[in-house]
């Protein structure tokens, strides 16, 4: 078993933390400061993306949800979409499975 006490990783915006990588999946933990965004971007595999502090809006498919600690967010693989911060956000990212298919590092 790992364990991580997300609240307390020193993540620095601009440098998410990659906190576990296998065949089944990554956990990713980015810090968004207010103002800032993801910008519009699809990925290659399903993705989960939990709000941990903060607020962030997510748009996708011209559909806006805004929310707080708690909000889930489920993408399918190449759904294109954005994540703004309204406040400073801290957000787990998990990708599943990883590499996805189609993913540049696939040979």
């Amino acid at each position: 078993m790992r364990t991580w006490d997300i609240s307390n990783l020193d993540v620095k915006p601009h440098y998410p933390q990659v906190l576990d990588s296998e065949d089944e999946g990554r956990a990713i933990v980015l810090q968004l400061p207010a103002g800032e965004k993801l910008q519009e971007h699809q990925v290659h595999e399903r993705a989960w993306l939990v709000v941990l502090s903060g607020t962030i809006e997510i748009v996708a498919d011209g559909d806006s949800v805004a929310g707080g600690t708690g909000l889930l967010g489920v993408f399918d693989p190449a759904e294109r979409h954005e994540v703004r911060a309204t406040e400073d956000a801290r957000l787990l990212l998990v990708l599943s499975p990883w590499p996805g298919d189609g993913h540049p590092s696939q040979p």
